[in-house]
């Protein structure tokens, strides 16, 4: 059974960093597109960043560029969501999914097109 499981989150001060790690199980990790979402308080789902796990090739949303990473181990199956300079407005519970590659194309994927797990999310707070 494929599981997605999010980690890392929790209450940091503006400025500041955190690691979200996703890991996966019971998944062909390198056929897939790796993506985080976030959903801050009242506010629609929105694609933050993917990775192709057959090339490394990564994307990332306008608001977060220059700030955050995307990174996949495929020998332990977990994607990570390296995020620095963090701001207030990043505060959302951040989703980590799975989308086959041969399935959809980034651009469809980071709108939530074409996926085929979610993880349950963790929550990041960032405070002033």
């Amino acid at each position: 059974e494929v599981q997605l499981v999010e980690s890392g989150g929790g209450l940091v001060q503006a400025g500041g960093s955190l690691r979200l790690s996703c890991a996966a199980s019971a998944l062909t990790f390198h056929e897939y597109y790796i993506l985080w979402f976030r959903q801050p308080p009242g506010k629609e789902r929105e694609g933050v960043s993917c990775i192709s796990n057959s090339d490394n090739s990564t994307y990332y949303a306008d608001s977060v560029k220059g700030r955050f990473t995307i990174s996949s181990d495929n020998a332990k199956n977990t994607a990570y969501l390296q995020m620095n300079s963090l701001k207030p407005e990043d505060t959302a519970v951040y989703y980590c999914a799975a989308a086959h590659l041969l399935d959809t194309v980034v651009e469809w994927a980071m709108s939530g097109t074409g996926i085929d797990y979610w993880g349950k999310g963790t929550l990041v707070t960032v405070s002033s």
